[in-house]
């Protein structure tokens, strides 16, 4: 695979080459981006595979939720339907897909809405009874048509935008200058203990602007692992081996603090966002207790026994949360 990303690698540049000059076509109004009246706050990054949005979303929504009338909108990615659909928690992975159903199901009160056609889905979400006041943008940093008022772009601590290149020799979806349009820069993933020295030496490296913001953060798991019908403590697991089955871009920390907990089980690795078949289910039933992530849960728990099926929750930290939120803060205040 390695060798077939390298022979590719005229590819990236001409890719590259072609989303600079869409990227410019913007900055200069040749096309136009759509602002609105109300907040719109866009989550994203420059890099395919997960860098945290679905639990940064998450954050925000608690951050917010209290104060203003939410809503989420993502475009569903991998739906078997199109166009604007507002969630129910009554709707499946299928029909609106895994996160924006996520969403829906923890925050009841919120609004959450799918459409791949930001400007459109924002429009709808307007015309709704109990409209909005304030809108979460899921993965929509390079969908330009919207013009978001406070850009959030997310990096991976072990997977920095600044050492990729482009598609498809590395994983960038557009040239690493486009990280000069964020508002704010966050490092996720982050080592639970980082120092101020670390914070200094990355937030070098990553070659930001002046004015130009950087946040760390890390990812906090619950002491609990939960179902429709139970919770039971995490360590309660040691007596049992498990399956933990994963369908998401990078299943490692989970891995990892799974472990370090002392924990023993079989991993089933599966490909982001995956559909699971017939014959997945089938194979599954066979596990005895599976542990999931909640985005997968989503997924399985229209399948699988309840009993026999449960997720891990986490929740995105932040070691300078009280600067962040003042950040956000005077975004919302202008």
């Amino acid at each position: 695979m390695k060798l077939l990303r390298n022979l590719l690698y005229p590819f990236a540049l001409l890719y590259g080459g072609v989303v600079w000059i869409r990227n410019k076509c913007f900055d200069w109004g040749i096309l136009k981006s759509q602002s609105f009246s109300i907040p719109v706050i866009c989550v994203g990054n420059l890099n395919v595979g997960g860098t945290g949005k679905t639990p940064m979303i998450e954050y925000l929504i608690r951050l917010l939720k209290d104060y203003y009338n939410v809503a989420t909108l993502s475009r569903g990615y991998k739906r078997k339907t199109s166009g604007f659909k507002e969630v129910l928690v009554t709707d499946t992975a299928g029909s609106v897909g895994d996160e924006p159903l996520q969403f829906k199901r923890k925050y009841k009160t919120i609004k959450v809405a799918v459409d791949e056609k930001r400007v459109n889905g924002i429009t709808e979400l307007l015309k709704l009874k109990a409209a909005p006041n304030l809108i979460l943008l899921d993965d929509a940093f390079q969908h330009r048509y919207v013009k978001a008022g406070f850009n959030i772009m997310l990096t991976s601590y072990n997977d920095l935008f600044i050492d990729d290149i482009m598609l498809p020799t590395g994983n960038l979806r557009e040239p690493k200058s486009g990280a000069r349009r964020a508002d704010c820069i966050v490092v996720t993933k982050c080592p639970e203990h980082l120092s101020v020295t670390e914070r200094t030496t990355l937030t070098n490296r990553l070659q930001v602007r002046k004015d130009q913001p950087v946040y760390f953060s890390f990812i906090a798991y619950s002491d609990k692992i939960y179902n429709a019908v139970e919770e039971r403590y995490l360590k309660a697991l040691n007596a049992d081996t498990f399956t933990l089955v994963t369908g998401v871009a990078n299943p490692l920390p989970l891995v990892n603090f799974l472990e370090a907990n002392g924990l023993k089980f079989n991993h089933i690795n599966f490909p982001d966002h995956h559909n699971f078949s017939s014959t997945d289910i089938e194979s599954l039933k066979q596990k005895g207790l599976i542990l999931t992530t909640e985005k997968d849960y989503v997924r399985l728990s229209k399948d699988l026994e309840a009993s026999d099926l449960f997720y891990l929750p986490i929740e995105t930290k932040f070691y300078n949360e009280e600067h962040f939120n003042a950040k956000l803060a005077a975004y919302l205040q202008r």
